[in-house]
């Protein structure tokens, strides 16, 4: 999943340590392998199974990949060794990768900082900054080894194989450093880093450790990837910001999965989250604009009385009471356009005459955004502020500049997502069903985490920022929004361990997720 830059801050009245206290020891000597054989553990994905969280894969996080802890829990019933890719020249621990653009440190929250937003608050932010930490000390130096855990960020299902014709070859290219100075690029510098070859596919360098178990959690990005640009890309296209077609994921799953089992090996797959469960879409309120950092100014114009006369009621006037949260001003490019109408009225008002011709088009498609609306995170960072392609006083964003569709997911490009994921998750389903494959239903799981997941150890984990003052303890999501932090993993382990003490009578113990860190806070870390 592409990194994000993101601001956000975090009420934390109790701050979380950064590295995990460690377990009891325990007897092993009631648990087993059941029917699985551990001795070769591959972990095949994405962001998720490499460890990304906090905007990037860093050094510490690394370790707590769910599975790194999965393999710990498996060394305890014959598991063998679990490699993960090198980060060693992380020396800062801030992740990232050099001279790469988009591949920026991680993020962290820095109490000691501003409202970034200044008088506008778009998110009301409670003390504090989500920051960049650093310049990065990763290189793509290329170390050309397999590795156990082959998680690579922003993989989708078809960039782990070649499929053949009629499809390009994708996935022999994604390891191959010319391919970073393609435009678009076909090449992915994490799987750069240690791909065994020029021609090397994710799968077939983790075929080359013969797995005797395997987990899978690929999909997301096919579906998430459209989700975090906000809806920008189209349905069934091979970039990263498109949906993924049904026909190219199920070839794409089938073959890895196929591929995966050939020689009898076990598993463990994972079903995609939907977007309402994450962060990421569900933070940013669509009315975070207050009323006294708002109405006054704008009403002063006049601008949304006018709009609200011209509009049909697409845009009615900004509260002025006290407390009251105004809806933002979204773009949506399912309205009709009203560009023409909108400008020939203007023209008539001598103090918006000057602006006709640029007022329809700003607003032909604008209208206030309602409940059904997600704004994406990192739009929390550009509410209230002045947006460089608007003429002041028309240029501030999601207030008299209406925000664009890569700011906001729309009902229609949620319905477009939510088919996506219902899809793609029945053919995962239908797929291990056919190889007898156990299934962890990382969707339910995740969508818990809204009204709050019990887990074993009797916390009830969140996904909600801004959950009260013990939120550090209690979310399992990291800075970006998207990916867990290492709670969040721990979480994640402890579910598919479930799975596998279920399908294949294994008997493996589960984690204690409080033992490892959740947000990172400058301020004590």
């Amino acid at each position: 999943m592409k990194n994000k830059f993101i601001y956000l801050a975090i009420l934390a009245a109790g701050f979380a340590s950064c590295e995990p206290e460690f377990d009891n020891p325990v007897s092993t000597d009631n648990y087993s392998a059941g029917e699985a054989d551990f001795s070769s553990y591959v972990a095949v994905g994405n962001s998720l199974t490499a460890g990304y969280m906090d905007g990037t894969v860093y050094k510490s996080g690394q370790a707590n990949s769910f599975p790194n802890l999965l393999a710990q829990q498996f060394a305890l019933v014959g598991g063998g060794a679990f490699t993960q890719p090198s980060y060693e020249e992380d020396v800062q621990n801030w992740g990232g990768i050099q001279g790469i653009p988009g591949f920026g440190t991680r993020r962290i929250l820095d109490a000691t900082q501003p409202n970034p937003n200044g008088t506008f608050g778009a998110v009301e932010f409670i003390g504090g900054d989500a920051t960049t930490s650093g310049n990065s000390t990763i290189t793509l130096t290329q170390q050309a080894k397999a590795y156990h855990n082959m998680g690579v960020p922003g993989a989708k299902t078809f960039h782990l194989v070649d499929l053949g014709a009629p499809y390009p070859p994708i996935g022999s290219n994604y390891g191959n450093p010319a391919g970073l100075l393609t435009n678009p690029p076909t090449a992915n510098p994490y799987f750069v880093r240690h791909a065994t070859s020029v021609n090397a596919t994710v799968l077939g360098d983790a075929l080359s450790l013969n797995p005797t178990f395997f987990t899978c959690w690929i999909g997301n990005n096919d579906v998430l990837g459209y989700a975090t640009s906000g809806g920008v890309g189209v349905n069934g296209g091979f970039g990263s910001a498109d949906l993924t077609s049904p026909m190219v994921f199920e070839a794409a799953y089938t073959k890895i999965i196929n591929d995966l089992t050939a020689n009898g090996a076990k598993g463990v797959v994972a079903t995609i989250p939907s977007v309402t469960s994450i962060p990421y879409f569900t933070t940013v309120p669509y009315n975070a604009l207050p009323s006294e950092a708002t109405a006054t100014n704008v009403n002063a114009l006049q601008l949304y009385g006018f709009l609200a006369q011209v509009t049909g009621g697409r845009i009615l006037p900004l509260s002025t009471q006290a407390g009251t949260k105004n809806p933002v001003l979204i773009s949506d490019e399912t309205l009709s356009d009203l560009s023409q109408v909108i400008s020939g009225a203007a023209s008539t008002i001598p103090s918006l005459a000057p602006y006709a011709s640029a007022l329809g088009q700003l607003y032909g498609k604008a209208r206030q955004a309602t409940s059904s609306d997600l704004i994406v995170l990192p739009s929390s960072g550009k509410i209230g502020q002045p947006n460089p392609l608007g003429t002041a006083p028309f240029n501030v964003n999601g207030v008299t500049f209406p925000l664009q569709d890569g700011d906001v997911l729309i009902p229609s490009e949620q319905l477009a997502i939510t088919n996506a994921t219902n899809t793609f998750n029945a053919k995962i389903r239908d797929i291990a069903a056919s190889k007898n494959l156990a299934v962890a239903d990382m969707n339910a799981i995740l969508n818990q985490l809204v009204s709050g997941l019990r887990a074993d150890n009797g916390t009830l984990y969140t996904a909600n920022y801004f959950g009260g003052g013990t939120t550090e303890f209690k979310v399992l999501f990291s800075l970006d929004g998207v990916h867990p932090n290492a709670r969040g993993y721990a979480v994640i382990a402890n579910e598919i361990i479930k799975v596998i003490n279920t399908h294949y009578k294994s008997k493996l113990p589960l984690l204690n997720p409080n033992n490892y860190p959740g947000i990172h806070i400058l301020a004590t870390n």
